[in-house]
Protein backbone atom coordinates (compact mmCIF):
# COMPACT_ATOMS: atom_id res chain seq x y z
CA UNK A 1 0.00 0.00 0.00
CA UNK A 2 1.25 3.33 -1.12
CA UNK A 3 1.24 6.45 1.19
CA UNK A 4 -1.95 8.79 -0.20
CA UNK A 5 -1.17 11.89 -1.73
CA UNK A 6 -3.13 13.69 0.74
CA UNK A 7 -0.95 12.37 3.71
CA UNK A 8 0.94 14.45 5.78
CA UNK A 9 4.26 13.61 7.39
CA UNK A 10 4.15 14.36 11.33
CA UNK A 11 7.15 12.96 12.06
CA UNK A 12 10.52 12.61 10.27
CA UNK A 13 13.29 10.51 11.81
CA UNK A 14 16.47 9.38 10.74
CA UNK A 15 15.10 5.88 10.06
CA UNK A 16 11.49 6.59 10.19
CA UNK A 17 8.59 8.71 8.96
CA UNK A 18 4.89 9.09 10.26
CA UNK A 19 2.31 10.17 7.80
CA UNK A 20 -0.96 10.37 8.72
CA UNK A 21 -4.65 11.44 6.65
CA UNK A 22 -8.16 11.78 7.41
CA UNK A 23 -10.02 8.50 5.18
CA UNK A 24 -13.76 8.33 4.69
CA UNK A 25 -15.24 5.66 6.09
CA UNK A 26 -18.27 3.23 5.34
CA UNK A 27 -20.82 4.88 7.28
CA UNK A 28 -19.96 8.84 5.96
CA UNK A 29 -17.38 10.09 8.45
CA UNK A 30 -13.69 10.25 8.73
CA UNK A 31 -11.28 9.37 10.87
CA UNK A 32 -7.60 9.76 10.94
CA UNK A 33 -5.36 6.95 9.32
CA UNK A 34 -1.19 6.56 10.04
CA UNK A 35 1.34 4.49 8.30
CA UNK A 36 5.08 4.38 9.04
CA UNK A 37 7.16 4.34 6.14
CA UNK A 38 10.88 3.16 7.06
CA UNK A 39 13.42 3.79 4.27
CA UNK A 40 14.67 0.89 1.87
CA UNK A 41 16.57 -2.01 2.87
CA UNK A 42 18.35 -4.85 1.12
CA UNK A 43 19.26 -8.46 1.96
CA UNK A 44 21.42 -10.75 0.47
CA UNK A 45 20.98 -14.57 -0.04
CA UNK A 46 24.84 -15.38 -0.75
CA UNK A 47 25.64 -18.58 -2.45
CA UNK A 48 29.65 -19.55 -1.61
CA UNK A 49 30.13 -23.45 -2.82
CA UNK A 50 26.33 -24.56 -2.18
CA UNK A 51 26.00 -22.89 1.34
CA UNK A 52 24.04 -19.78 2.16
CA UNK A 53 25.69 -17.61 4.32
CA UNK A 54 24.30 -16.28 7.33
CA UNK A 55 24.97 -13.80 9.76
CA UNK A 56 25.63 -14.04 13.76
CA UNK A 57 25.48 -10.20 14.94
CA UNK A 58 25.29 -8.47 17.94
CA UNK A 59 24.37 -4.75 18.38
CA UNK A 60 24.53 -2.95 21.56
CA UNK A 61 21.65 -3.47 23.87
CA UNK A 62 20.60 -6.77 21.77
CA UNK A 63 21.28 -10.49 22.34
CA UNK A 64 23.35 -11.82 19.23
CA UNK A 65 20.36 -12.94 16.39
CA UNK A 66 20.83 -14.85 12.56
CA UNK A 67 20.04 -12.76 9.62
CA UNK A 68 21.52 -12.60 6.36
CA UNK A 69 23.95 -9.54 4.95
CA UNK A 70 21.74 -6.64 4.06
CA UNK A 71 21.29 -3.01 4.80
CA UNK A 72 19.38 0.49 4.59
CA UNK A 73 19.56 1.84 0.79
CA UNK A 74 21.03 5.23 1.64
CA UNK A 75 19.67 8.67 -0.52
CA UNK A 76 20.65 8.49 -4.23
CA UNK A 77 21.78 4.60 -4.02
CA UNK A 78 20.58 1.79 -5.83
CA UNK A 79 19.05 -1.57 -4.10
CA UNK A 80 21.95 -3.55 -5.79
CA UNK A 81 25.11 -1.52 -5.25
CA UNK A 82 23.62 -1.38 -1.60
CA UNK A 83 23.30 -5.27 -1.93
CA UNK A 84 26.91 -5.37 -3.10
CA UNK A 85 28.49 -3.05 -0.66
CA UNK A 86 26.75 -4.56 2.37
CA UNK A 87 28.11 -7.89 1.30
CA UNK A 88 31.72 -6.82 0.89
CA UNK A 89 31.18 -5.18 4.12
CA UNK A 90 29.48 -7.33 6.38
CA UNK A 91 31.38 -10.84 5.03
CA UNK A 92 34.13 -9.37 3.27
CA UNK A 93 33.05 -11.74 -0.11
CA UNK A 94 32.14 -10.53 -3.36
CA UNK A 95 29.49 -12.46 -6.20
CA UNK A 96 30.23 -12.51 -9.72
CA UNK A 97 26.65 -12.94 -10.93
CA UNK A 98 23.83 -11.14 -9.08
CA UNK A 99 19.80 -11.34 -9.37
CA UNK A 100 16.68 -9.62 -7.63
CA UNK A 101 15.06 -12.61 -6.19
CA UNK A 102 12.25 -10.69 -4.74
CA UNK A 103 10.66 -7.71 -3.40
CA UNK A 104 8.74 -6.60 -0.55
CA UNK A 105 6.76 -3.92 0.73
CA UNK A 106 5.66 -4.18 4.30
CA UNK A 107 1.89 -4.04 5.02
CA UNK A 108 -1.01 -1.72 5.26
CA UNK A 109 0.70 0.17 8.66
CA UNK A 110 4.37 0.02 7.46
CA UNK A 111 5.46 0.72 4.56
CA UNK A 112 9.51 -0.65 4.06
CA UNK A 113 10.64 -1.63 0.27
CA UNK A 114 12.65 -4.60 1.00
CA UNK A 115 14.68 -6.16 -2.13
CA UNK A 116 15.93 -9.67 -1.58
CA UNK A 117 18.93 -10.26 -3.87
CA UNK A 118 20.59 -13.36 -4.80
CA UNK A 119 24.26 -13.68 -4.99
CA UNK A 120 26.17 -16.43 -6.10
CA UNK A 121 29.91 -17.86 -7.20
CA UNK A 122 30.82 -15.38 -3.70
CA UNK A 123 34.55 -15.95 -3.14
CA UNK A 124 36.52 -13.95 -0.25
CA UNK A 125 38.40 -11.00 -1.32
CA UNK A 126 39.21 -9.18 1.89
CA UNK A 127 38.48 -8.92 5.62
CA UNK A 128 34.91 -6.96 6.94
CA UNK A 129 34.90 -3.26 7.57
CA UNK A 130 31.56 -3.24 10.40
CA UNK A 131 30.37 -0.24 11.72
CA UNK A 132 31.37 0.39 15.05
CA UNK A 133 28.08 -0.98 16.19
CA UNK A 134 28.16 -4.30 14.79
CA UNK A 135 29.73 -7.90 15.86
CA UNK A 136 29.67 -9.90 12.90
CA UNK A 137 30.08 -13.87 12.84
CA UNK A 138 29.88 -15.32 8.85
CA UNK A 139 29.04 -18.95 8.52
CA UNK A 140 28.32 -21.07 5.93
CA UNK A 141 24.93 -23.28 6.41
CA UNK A 142 23.83 -26.30 3.96
CA UNK A 143 20.27 -25.58 2.49
CA UNK A 144 18.14 -27.58 4.87
CA UNK A 145 20.12 -26.04 8.13
CA UNK A 146 19.48 -22.49 6.06
CA UNK A 147 15.52 -23.50 5.93
CA UNK A 148 15.49 -24.49 9.89
CA UNK A 149 16.31 -20.81 10.97
CA UNK A 150 12.38 -19.66 9.96
CA UNK A 151 11.44 -21.49 13.12
CA UNK A 152 14.26 -19.28 15.43
CA UNK A 153 11.80 -16.42 16.28
CA UNK A 154 15.60 -14.39 16.93
CA UNK A 155 16.24 -14.73 13.08
CA UNK A 156 15.98 -11.87 11.21
CA UNK A 157 14.99 -11.52 7.92
CA UNK A 158 11.87 -10.49 5.57
CA UNK A 159 8.18 -12.04 6.51
CA UNK A 160 7.50 -13.50 2.92
CA UNK A 161 11.29 -14.81 2.56
CA UNK A 162 10.06 -16.89 6.53
CA UNK A 163 6.83 -17.99 4.46
CA UNK A 164 8.87 -19.27 1.75
CA UNK A 165 11.49 -21.18 3.96
CA UNK A 166 8.37 -22.90 5.68
CA UNK A 167 6.52 -23.70 2.96
CA UNK A 168 9.71 -25.09 1.99
CA UNK A 169 10.26 -26.76 5.20
CA UNK A 170 6.44 -28.46 5.45
CA UNK A 171 6.28 -29.08 1.31
CA UNK A 172 9.03 -31.08 -0.75
CA UNK A 173 7.63 -29.65 -3.90
CA UNK A 174 8.27 -26.00 -2.40
CA UNK A 175 11.66 -27.09 -1.07
CA UNK A 176 12.56 -28.39 -4.72
CA UNK A 177 11.30 -25.15 -6.25
CA UNK A 178 13.14 -22.98 -3.64
CA UNK A 179 16.22 -24.59 -3.87
CA UNK A 180 16.23 -24.32 -7.92
CA UNK A 181 15.44 -20.60 -7.40
CA UNK A 182 18.74 -20.45 -5.69
CA UNK A 183 20.56 -22.50 -8.01
CA UNK A 184 21.67 -25.15 -5.58
CA UNK A 185 22.01 -28.56 -6.65
CA UNK A 186 21.85 -31.81 -5.05
CA UNK A 187 25.77 -32.06 -6.31
CA UNK A 188 27.32 -29.65 -4.49
CA UNK A 189 28.10 -26.90 -6.66
CA UNK A 190 25.88 -23.65 -7.69
CA UNK A 191 24.64 -24.12 -11.18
Amino acid sequence: MAIPPAAKRVFQGIIHDVYQWSQKLFDGSSSTFEMIVRQPSTEILAIVNNKIVVLMQQQPGRKAYPSLPGGRVEAGDTALHTAQRELLEETGYTASRWTLLDEFSGNQKYYFRESLFLAWNCKKVGSQKLDAGEKIKVTLVPFDDFLQLCRNPRFVAAIPLKFMMYEALLDMKKRGELKKRLKLNIWGKAK
